[in-house]
């Protein structure tokens, strides 16, 4: 194939369409379109692209392939797209196989010989290799799915967290029974089975927030994606969740230190959200919250002496949000002998060496000063010897 058709049938790329913006396959349509004089310059340029990811042409190419999200991707979500796209898929496939496993010299006859020969594959399968990513889809995800796993809502929009927190369940020492449930639920979730809304209740600093975090971190891998959402975004929450319900993915809509004022709009908005709205519930989205109070909403004993004819109604509204998360964990402030193991287990993993009768004693002694015993305490303690800090 000459110059000419290459680029021709590079222009008239569909399914792959996206692989133009690429800046290796720019460099390459520029010196397939390259005059005589401009040719030595622009396969140099090309060349200077191409071994930016490596020596191996046909392994660039199909990288670049493997990482376009391109509409059969989106539209099939591994399955089939039908019968137009799945032809002009497999079309382009063979195209672009063919372009893989081209040597320089295949491509541009009449190369300068002092231009270094790229190496290819010439047994490599780009059809194999595009369905396997098909298949995987439902735990890869596309798009910017595909390469982040936290996003935050901002103008409306998901925007991934680049440098999420890296917290892991085997750094959270204690609360593995609640935290076991948190996990079933979500593993539930991911095997599209039925699952729970959750609300994480309990004492300050006893790891709500973070053992959701490390749950997210931990199942990445196999399809599950946290979404950030403040209180002030609940009411974007409805077409967020339209957004992600053909997603292959699954998704946790966190929203953390979650608690309401009586006469606040966002109540309503989470309770809709939960259940009671005229939309179907997606199977792909779960609601996990955190918060200090296990009601929710802040209540005074106003609220229960004023002039309300119907007091009773009015107390049971404002627990029915708390009702609406079909699971509910409590985290309770850690005992003498939970804080212990706490402390045990921490100092193990930040390789303190101290005996654990001083351990204890130190570390009860921080507690105190520090408003009373939990995991957040135990940590900063931890960390503060580690540290070389005097405590």
């Amino acid at each position: 194939m000459q110059r000419v058709e290459w680029s021709a049938r590079l222009d008239a790329l569909v399914v792959f369409r996206g692989l133009l913006d690429a800046p290796l396959v720019q460099a390459l349509r520029a010196a397939l379109a390259a005059g005589e004089p401009e040719l030595g310059g622009a396969l140099a340029a090309f060349e200077a692209a191409l071994f930016r990811r490596g020596t191996n042409w046909t392994r660039a190419l199909l990288d670049l392939l493997l990482e376009d999200e391109n509409l059969c991707l989106q539209v099939a979500a591994g399955g089939d797209a039908g019968p137009v796209l799945e032809k002009a898929l497999t079309e382009e496939l063979d195209l672009l196989q063919a372009l893989g496993r081209a040597q320089l010299d295949e491509l541009f006859h009449g190369a300068p010989d002092y231009l270094p020969r790229w190496q290819t594959d010439p047994e490599a399968d780009y059809h194999a290799a595009y369905q396997a990513r098909r298949a995987a889809v439902g735990r890869t995800g596309y798009g910017i799915f595909a390469r982040y796993h936290v996003f935050t809502l901002e103008d409306g929009r998901l925007a991934p967290v680049r440098y999420p927190d890296p917290q892991r369940l085997s750094e959270l020492p204690g609360y593995e029974r609640e935290r076991e449930k948190v996990i079933a639920n979500t593993r539930a979730l991911l095997e599209g089975r039925p699952a729970n809304n959750v609300l994480l209740y309990g004492d300050a600093g006893t790891g709500k927030s973070s053992t959701v975090k490390a749950i997210a971190n931990e199942f990445a891998p196999d399809g599950l994606r946290l979404i950030e959402v403040k209180k002030n975004q609940l009411y974007q929450i409805p077409a967020l969740m339209d957004e992600l319900a053909k997603n292959p993915l699954k998704f946790l809509l966190f929203i953390d230190d979650l608690s309401f004022t009586a006469n606040d709009d966002n109540f309503a908005a989470l309770k809709a959200i939960l259940e009671g709205s005229v939309g179907g519930r997606s199977h792909n989205v779960a609601v996990y919250a955190t918060s200090n109070r296990r009601h929710l909403v802040k209540e005074s004993m106003a609220d229960r002496t004023g002039d309300d004819l119907h007091a009773a109604d009015t107390r049971q509204e404002l627990m029915s949000l708390a009702a609406r998360f079909g699971l509910t964990v409590t985290f309770q402030q850690p005992d003498k002998a939970r804080y212990g193991g706490i402390l045990l287990e921490l100092a193990r993993q930040y390789g303190v060496q101290m005996p654990s009768d001083q351990l204890f004693l130190k570390g009860e002694a921080f507690a105190l000063r520090a408003g009373g015993r939990s995991p957040r305490v135990a940590k900063q303690f931890v960390e503060m010897l580690a540290g070389g800090v005097s405590v």
